[in-house]
């Protein structure tokens, strides 16, 4: 039987992750001592690294519980896991898509600002931020310069 310290050094975790693990049902001590320290058997250690290795891979608490749940019910069977894994890498692929409009948008901001020493005033990354976000705390600028409109991905800012 593993302390609960010995268990979270098993696996890279805190202490405090251990029983944020246990506040979620995602994790259980196989029993407390009298004294009340927690004791985890080996399910236990193979389980919190299942949970960390699911972690690591993009997975969500509930998309873990799912799937501790899915290993434990006696009519679930591969397929089911395959769909959530397949779901997850729906939803990956759509955050991909979106980092790289962003990436692409910072680009454009990044080539429109070639003046290093311009005034802050006339930087075309922070009046496109600012016209993103819906507003301007500061003056316009006052330059003859063109100020780049702010791409689609800037607004997914928000």
């Amino acid at each position: 039987m593993l302390t609960i310290g010995k268990l979270a050094r098993g696996a890279a975790v805190s202490v405090d992750a251990v029983r944020y693990y246990e506040n979620e049902g995602l994790l259980a001590p196989a029993r407390k001592t009298a004294a009340g320290y927690r004791l985890y058997g080996p399910e236990a250690q193979r389980r919190l690294r299942f949970i960390c290795h699911a972690q690591q891979c993009g997975f969500s608490l509930a998309e873990i519980r799912e799937l501790l749940e899915l290993r434990a019910r006696d009519h679930s069977c591969c397929r089911d896991v395959r769909e959530v894994a397949i779901a997850k890498r729906g939803q990956l692929e759509t955050k991909i898509a979106a980092l790289r409009s962003l990436a692409r948008a910072l680009d454009q901001l990044i080539e429109a600002c070639r003046n290093d020493a311009a005034a802050l005033d006339a930087c075309p990354i922070l009046g496109a931020l600012e016209t993103a976000l819906g507003g301007s705390s500061r003056q316009k600028p006052t330059t003859d310069r063109p100020q780049p409109a702010p791409s689609r991905a800037m607004a997914q800012v928000r």
